[in-house]
């Protein structure tokens, strides 16, 4: 996978539930739970500062209001995918489960993978901070 266009072509070939198709962002509704819960998961590109292109993979767990932050970091530091930040969503600040993925070596089987982690981790994260609620 050399670009943003390429990874969407793979998602389109390969019958990934796309809600949201824009220029550089994509967002894939994966089915969890014999379809019982749902998770939405975002790809966007983004580049470093010498212009390198990644992939990043996020999706949402929960609103930050009440979370402690020492959790967060924990997880963090023994995290062997993904990591977790703040982002907004719709001016509410989301706590996200995020990995980036340089281009270079990217394959699509490593595409599908990604989406899958981080899909049933948001899950699983979700349903721990929300008393088994499906949010997003």
């Amino acid at each position: 996978m050399d670009n943003f266009e390429q990874i969407r072509s793979h998602l389109l070939a390969s019958g990934y539930k796309l809600t949201l198709q824009e220029p550089f962002v994509l967002c894939v509704e994966l089915s969890l739970a014999q379809g019982k819960r749902h998770q939405a998961i975002f790809l966007s590109e983004m580049q470093d500062d010498d212009g390198r292109d990644y992939l990043r993979v996020s999706t949402a767990i929960a609103p930050t209001t009440g979370l402690d932050a020492r959790r967060a970091l924990a997880f963090n530091w023994e995290s062997r995918v993904g990591f977790l930040a703040i982002g907004e969503l719709d001016g509410v600040p989301y706590l996200q489960l995020c990995e980036n993925r340089p281009y270079d070596g990217l394959s699509a089987s490593e595409v599908d993978r990604v989406i899958l982690e981080i899909g049933g981790m948001g899950d699983r994260l979700e349903r721990a901070l929300s008393a088994g609620g499906d949010l997003l």
